[in-house]
């Protein structure tokens, strides 16, 4: 870790990462604004970490990983593109791919199901303006889950643009965005197309989206919101590969046996559409008292030809959020107290079949499952002369699995889970002006999902428990006088009945309970303003240094004859350091300059299996075009600028020691977006 440390620090002066947008605002200034009374980073009691539009602007325009992985705490991987996954404090341990144990928000709605799934990579990064992920459990107003939370808030702003990118691997991007004022309406169409043959055999991607929103402000009181997102996407899965396969090629996909056939055969990836759609609701009913309202459904067309069998999955969602709030204050003290509820059912009518070359053939396994979750929740927020913030709640939290068995048996089971008290209580108090103390304990959650309870082997687990288990956390934040910005987190979170991930010999995966977890770490990030310079070239330059270093270990595990107790968490990597610096020369060039270190991660649970660390740099140059008729940005990007062999996600566990999805080497992308 030392060691870690001293490379960051050494190289931090060398490394750059410059936005065109305004980056003047310290995080420690931005607002939080997920279910409460906006209140900024530095007295908030919650473990959060932010990206704003200052960081999500230096990606390219098809790209969220780079963005995310600046966040301590926070981990997105891709093994291809489109296979996504999401993690918050090592809570990739039971993802294949997706995610799952981290709930997430967008605007007013909820993207995770019933069930616990989320398809995320249906959204396109554009329309997403600000990134919250709430680290740990949260317990009482998000309900159950033991990863984290996320809120996507999309753009706001008026505006018209239109943008297009491309780059290596065939990979394109075109976007629309129209976005404005009516009366009383404030209203946004996005709609983007993206496709790419990407690095990889067997592993394009094309995405199609239409998103569109209206705000109807009908009174001084209150407001109605509506939502819509069709998306269309189609992504190729590769598969992974042994070390032997990397080593020979790295591009290739996951080949055949003399008993498997392989991912490029069998047309191996996933084919997924869904429509969403959700209206929302705030009255103000007194200067005092309010209410707000969101439903919502959806509909899902999921298909995944895969090496042993074709995937048919039919879902239907349905999903409600409300809640009472009462505020009163006092000349040197706020109050706040919110009672509300959120409830969702999912069915899903899933159908597998043989899988021949990409087409469905001889059935082999009918299910229909449905789920139905939700929780009620108590919470109470108070502030006393703008120095001591008290954040306390509770929920109580339902969660129903329903299977009927349709072919090649009849069969049914009804799986209903304990019910769950979780409490949380969170202080943070401002000894002076711009530092802050804070503590927080609560409990999570999280309950097996759909998938997890009928994983790819096609049975249904009756033995699968929810996980659940105490988050004890410590902060500081220090604001240096207008210019610097310091957080640092201590955690120690206790997990029970860890549920991990398993592979059969033909790589059906299925997941199983794994004792308790001990996982401790630290996490920091380190901030500043941009440093105004009087040279003719150089005119600015902001830092961003951010590092999560863990101590995840099994602390009772034991399967069969194996005992993994004392193991490293399997899939997290130990230390990650990211580093940043924003240039701008000739007050309107940007050269955006980041840094990702990834220490080594055991790849399976008797830890016999690592893989190498890497670090992996990318480089933006960025700058205005104007004319009388319209204003445009340009881009230009080098990806895995130092060229660096690595993985961007591990098959954890994997059987024949598939564990290696190998990411593009060097390769480059421009892009450009006119704004009328």
């Amino acid at each position: 870790m030392i060691k870690i440390f001293r490379l960051t620090l050494t190289l931090l002066p060398l490394f750059s990462c410059a936005q065109i947008s305004d980056s003047a605002q310290l995080i420690s200034e931005v607002k939080i604004e997920a279910h409460r009374k906006p209140v900024s980073l530095i007295a908030s009691t919650k473990s959060v970490s932010v990206a704003g539009p200052a960081l999500l602007n230096q990606n390219p325009p098809d790209r969220l990983l780079e963005s995310v992985n600046l966040l301590p705490g926070a981990r997105m991987e891709e093994r291809s593109p489109g296979s996504y996954r999401f993690a918050v404090r090592g809570s990739a341990l039971r993802s294949p791919f997706g995610v799952r144990n981290v709930k997430i928000y967008l605007d007013d709605f909820l993207l995770t199901d019933a069930g616990g799934n989320t398809y995320l990579n249906l959204l396109d990064p554009e329309i997403i303006s600000k990134i919250e992920v709430y680290k740990g459990p949260e317990g009482g107003e998000f309900g159950s889950v033991t990863g984290g939370t996320v809120q996507l808030s999309t753009q706001r702003a008026s505006g018209k643009s239109v943008a297009f990118s491309g780059g290596e691997f065939q990979n394109y991007k075109g976007s629309l965005r129209l976005a404005d004022e009516a009366g009383k309406h404030t209203y946004q169409l996005f709609t983007g197309y993206q496709s790419t043959q990407s690095y990889r055999e067997q592993s394009a991607l094309e995405r199609r989206i239409v998103y569109l929103t209206d705000r109807f402000q009908y009174s001084d009181k209150g407001n109605l919101g509506f939502m819509f997102l069709n998306s269309d996407l189609h992504y190729e899965t590769p598969g992974g590969l042994t070390f032997e396969q990397k080593q020979a090629n790295r591009r290739q996909a996951r080949p055949g046996t003399a008993v498997m056939p392989g991912a490029l055969s069998q047309q191996a990836g996933i084919y997924n559409r869904m429509v969403l759609g959700g209206i929302s609701h705030r009255y103000r009913i007194t200067p005092a008292f309010s209410h707000f309202i969101s439903v919502q459904g959806s509909y899902t067309d999921f298909r995944n030809p895969f090496i042993t069998n074709y995937e048919q999955r039919y879902e239907r969602n349905l999903a409600f959020r409300t809640h009472f709030n009462f505020e009163t204050a006092t000349s040197n003290s706020f109050f706040q107290t919110r009672v509300g509820a959120e409830g969702g059912s999912n069915r899903s009518v899933i159908r597998n079949f043989d899988n021949d070359a990409g087409i469905p053939g001889a059935p082999q396994n009918f299910d229909d499952i449905s789920a139905e979750s939700g929780f009620i929740y108590l919470s109470q927020k108070a502030e006393f002369s703008d120095r001591l913030f008290l954040d306390a709640s509770v929920s109580l939290n339902i969660t129903r699995y329903r299977w009927e068995g349709i072919f090649p048996n009849h069969i049914s089971a009804v799986r209903q889970l304990d019910t769950e008290v979780l409490p949380s209580l969170g202080i943070s108090y401002v000894l002076m002006p711009g530092w802050s103390v804070r503590a927080k304990i609560s409990k999570g959650n999280s309950a097996p999902t759909i998938e997890e309870l009928r994983s790819s082997t096609q049975r249904f687990n009756t033995d699968l428990a929810a996980e659940y288990g105490w988050n004890r956390e410590l902060g500081i934040r220090k604001q240096f006088g207008n210019s610097l910005f310091l957080e640092v987190s201590l955690f120690d979170f206790r997990l029970k009945d860890a549920i991990v991930r398993r592979q059969t010999d033909g790589g059906q995966e299925y997941f199983l309970n794994a004792g308790s977890t001990v996982q401790q770490g630290l996490e920091t990030v380190l901030e500043t303003k941009p440093f105004q310079l009087d040279t003719q070239l150089l005119k600015s330059v902001k830092f961003w240094l951010s590092g999560s270093f863990y101590d995840f270990r099994f602390k009772d595990f034991k399967q069969n004859e194996n005992d993994y107790s004392g193991n490293r968490l399997t899939g997290v990597p130990m230390q990650t350091v990211q580093s940043l610096v924003s240039l701008k020369l000739w007050h309107y060039i940007g050269i955006d300059w980041a840094h990702y270190y990834t220490s080594e991660i055991a790849l399976n649970d008797s830890n016999t299996v690592v893989s190498e660390p890497s670090l992996v740099s990318n480089i933006t140059l960025s700058f205005p075009w104007s004319t009388s008729f319209f204003k445009a940005d340009l881009n230009f990007t080098v990806m895995n600028l130092y060229n660096s062999e690595y993985s961007l996600g591990h098959d954890i566990n994997a059987f024949g020691s598939r564990f290696y999805n190998p990411a593009a080497k060097r390769n480059i992308s421009a892009g450009i977006r006119f704004r009328f």
